[in-house]
């Protein structure tokens, strides 16, 4: 999903194809009414993402075939494994779809959607299913923020598995002793500003960390450059337009300035190659006081139990907000708070032969009855759904924040192929400015890297 991967499940599974299949669908070979059905993930027993591969098999297969016995039907399930690379299971998928192969129901990356969606590989729902693809009664329980990841121009490609969101963590001890407050939640971009001076009068090393730099790849752009983009009105695509050296990309960038230039962040843990690595061990330490992170941060890093920087205290310790627009009302959309969400989508191979069953199995694998299964196998995640979330969460306060507060303002990245080049040159605009270069000329350096991008000026809005 661009940041850290996940190990499992919702928001984890990343790929998924019938790698070789030389046709989906196929009969069984039973009778007439006999129906087999091929799903495959990016997972495999015993190796990557091995309790998604599991739960597949062992839970959604046997429960599934037993429920369209239950209606008459003769339906048997096979499921494909695979663990690879993710880049690599892509290219593989692609070649599967373009050829006509594939497993009849296959999970693919949100950010592949449009890019798949424009080769044509992947089709509406409703063209390959018909009007119940539309009327799935799981519509009403995922935000329209959250559709919007699996629609692409208008149409809905796909079933959002899982996503996540992001937002402000602060060290409550280390507030506590800045005389800051243990329940902060800043409204604009200068009362983040004004706590990181609190903090740096206290003593902190390091007060406010917001990732910049090519060093930290992915995770620059979706914990810090498009944040703030969209805290200031601008997406970095828009009605098909690229936005370029425009007003709200000079505030996000003059954001970094502030910070990096005005000693409230450190601008070697931006350069370093373990950066963020090193940013979350000194959270953990009470060496940074305020961190942008996306909720893998509370579930895989200071998580008490399997952290990779363990925080015992975490659940008292660590305090969360909302992402504060600019200025009240100034986010896009007219926000107060914005986030940015990754995620990961399930969709019906448009060469599937018995594309109605297959949708079938695509919304058992989204219903409460599923997604909560599959929960005991593993860390509670953020769902797509909100009747399951409600329940799910309710004994994770971040991830209920999540889910209730964070979802329904979240954007999304642009869903085509040119967007992963994109992001380089958004990395590469904010080491400049950390490295001391102007936000104006920053951001007219990258209007340039753009249009060779994007295919011109033509291409970006005026």
């Amino acid at each position: 999903m661009g940041v850290r991967k996940r190990s499992l499940g919702f928001t984890a599974v990343l790929a998924a194809s019938g790698l070789a299949l030389a046709a989906c669908g196929q009969s069984s070979g039973g009778g007439g009414d006999a129906i087999e059905l091929t799903i495959a993930q990016n997972a495999i027993a015993g190796g990557k993402n091995a309790a998604a591969a599991e739960f597949i098999a062992k839970w959604v297969i046997p429960k599934f075939e037993e429920a369209q016995k239950a209606k008459g039907k003769n339906v048997t399930v096979k499921f494909v494994p695979s663990g690879v690379d993710d880049e690599q299971y892509k290219t593989k998928l692609s070649l599967d779809l373009k050829s006509g192969k594939g497993a009849d129901v296959i999970d693919i990356d949100g950010i592949w959607a449009g890019e798949f969606a424009q080769a044509g590989y992947i089709k509406p729902l409703s063209e390959l299913v018909g009007p119940e693809a539309d009327s799935w009664d799981g519509w009403q329980q995922i935000p329209e923020a959250v559709q919007g990841m699996a629609t692409y121009e208008g149409k809905k490609y796909a079933l959002p598995v899982g996503t996540d969101g992001r937002v402000l963590y602060y060290h409550k001890p280390v507030f506590a002793k800045a005389g800051l407050p243990a329940d902060w939640q800043p409204k604009s971009w200068q009362e983040v500003l004004d706590a990181g001076a609190k903090l740096k009068a206290a003593g902190v090393p390091v007060p406010i960390q917001i990732n910049a730099g090519t060093a930290m790849g992915e995770a620059t752009s979706m914990q810090g450059v498009l944040p703030l983009l969209a805290g200031a009105g601008g997406e970095v695509q828009k009605d098909g337009k690229w936005t370029g050296a425009a007003q709200p990309l000079k505030d996000a960038l003059g954001l970094y300035q502030k910070i990096y230039g005005g000693g409230l962040g450190d601008p070697r843990l931006q350069q370093d190659a373990k950066g963020r690595d090193k940013s979350f061990q000194r959270f953990a330490e009470g060496e940074v006081g305020i961190l942008m992170e996306g909720d893998y941060f509370w579930r895989g890093v200071v998580n008490p139990k399997e952290g990779i920087a363990k925080m015992e205290d975490r659940d008292q310790s660590v305090g969360y907000a909302l992402i504060p627009a600019m200025e009240p009302g100034k986010g896009i959309r007219g926000q107060d708070f914005v986030s940015m969400s990754g995620g990961a989508l399930r969709t019906v191979n448009p060469h599937s032969k018995h594309p109605k069953e297959a949708f079938e199995l695509l919304t058992f694998t989204l219903s409460p009855e599923a997604l909560k299964e599959e929960a005991k196998n593993g860390s509670i995640r953020v769902t797509p759904r909100t009747d399951v979330n409600k329940e799910l969460l309710a004994g994770d306060p971040l991830l209920t924040f999540i889910s209730e507060k964070v979802l329904p303002l979240t954007a999304y990245r642009p869903p085509v192929a040119v967007y992963p080049q994109v992001s380089v040159a958004l990395q590469e605009a904010t080491t400049a400015v950390v490295g001391g270069t102007t936000p104006d000329q920053a951001a007219a350096d990258y209007q340039k890297k753009l249009e060779g991008i994007v295919g011109g000026a033509g291409n970006i809005a005026s």
